[in-house]
């Protein structure tokens, strides 16, 4: 009897020796997070309420900054329509496009290893690079783009330098980019139980059947992590129009955080910089609430447990 009584005091020191360590291996996280991220938000935010250049002791004014972006600025609100605008084009199309390619990837064809290292390249190579390389296949008089157009008797396209255009253009570049998302869809997929394919495929399942009612529902929580990681990508997008447009045709690539950068380092109005910061983060946050608010509905959990 005095050893069954001794058995909850073990297993208590175990546990709460256990729990020691990991708070202990969790102090570097926590010190990372408080001094790389908590803090440099708590200055951003502080420096908006001033009027600083960076050039003189900051002047606190409140809230005027954030008055003059939505009451006297010419280019937030096309800004934030055209930064959530190239957000949305871009992430639906990279979900589709590697998606795709990373079921094509998944099934055994010759030299498999090959092509996903193909596909996975972009993604690693300079981004100013590739958007310069894209810019001559985009040119408007001699692209190969333009040169494939004329071949077929279509009128030639200006895909940077016509505001129609040129937002699609750069989201057809950041799908093409998408190489990190093919990699993780890659990993997901082969996670998938064969085991539901060949009871599906004994009933009579199709290859679309098959895809739509185990290989989707299965692959809902890497979609989900991907649609994350992408949207908040997409929506903090700059090199585009730094590398190609200079926030133009006109303002129609003036995205929020290029804008951000003009602000800051072009007209150094570093105070003013910071309060378009701190929009960006609350339009980051308010997609990323939304997307968890909404996730229980749609993704799946092999368990059966509902979030």
């Amino acid at each position: 009897m005095e050893t069954v009584n001794k058995l909850p005091k073990r297993r208590s020191r175990f546990y709460s020796s256990e729990a020691r360590v990991a708070y202990i291996c969790l102090i570097p996280a926590f010190v990372g997070l408080i001094f790389l991220t908590y803090l440099p938000l708590l200055g951003v935010l502080g420096i908006s309420l001033t009027n600083w250049t960076g050039l003189k002791a900051p002047e606190f004014i409140g809230f005027d900054n954030y008055v003059k972006l939505f009451t006297t600025d010419p280019y937030i609100k096309d800004s934030i329509i055209t930064t959530i605008y190239f957000a949305v084009l871009s992430v639906i199309g990279s979900m589709i496009y590697s998606l795709f390619i990373a079921m094509m990837l998944n099934r055994k064809i010759p030299a498999r290893s090959f092509f996903r290292a193909v596909f996975y390249i972009p993604y690693v190579l300079p981004a100013v690079a590739i958007y310069v390389g894209w810019s001559w296949l985009y040119e408007g008089n001699f692209g190969f783009f333009n040169y494939l157009l004329s071949e077929v008797g279509l009128n030639k396209i200006h895909f940077i330098a016509d505001s129609s255009y040129v937002v699609p253009s750069l989201s057809l570049i950041s799908v093409w980019l998408a190489g990190n998302l093919i990699v993780i869809f890659l990993a997901g997929l082969q996670n998938v139980p064969n085991v539901y394919h060949e009871a599906a495929e004994m009933d009579g399942a199709n290859g679309w059947q098959r895809f739509r009612h185990i290989t989707l529902p299965c692959m809902t929580p890497i979609i989900f992590y991907n649609l994350l990681m992408s949207l908040i990508a997409n929506l903090q997008v700059v090199t585009p129009a730094l590398a190609l447009t200079n926030g133009g045709p006109g303002n129609s690539t003036r995205f929020l955080t290029y804008l951000m950068y003009d602000q800051a380092f072009v007209n150094y109005k570093i105070g003013y910089a910071c309060a378009t910061t701190l929009i960006i983060f609350a339009i980051l946050a308010a997609f990323t609430v939304v997307l968890f608010k909404t996730s229980n509905r749609w993704i799946y959990n092999e368990g059966g447990d509902d979030k």
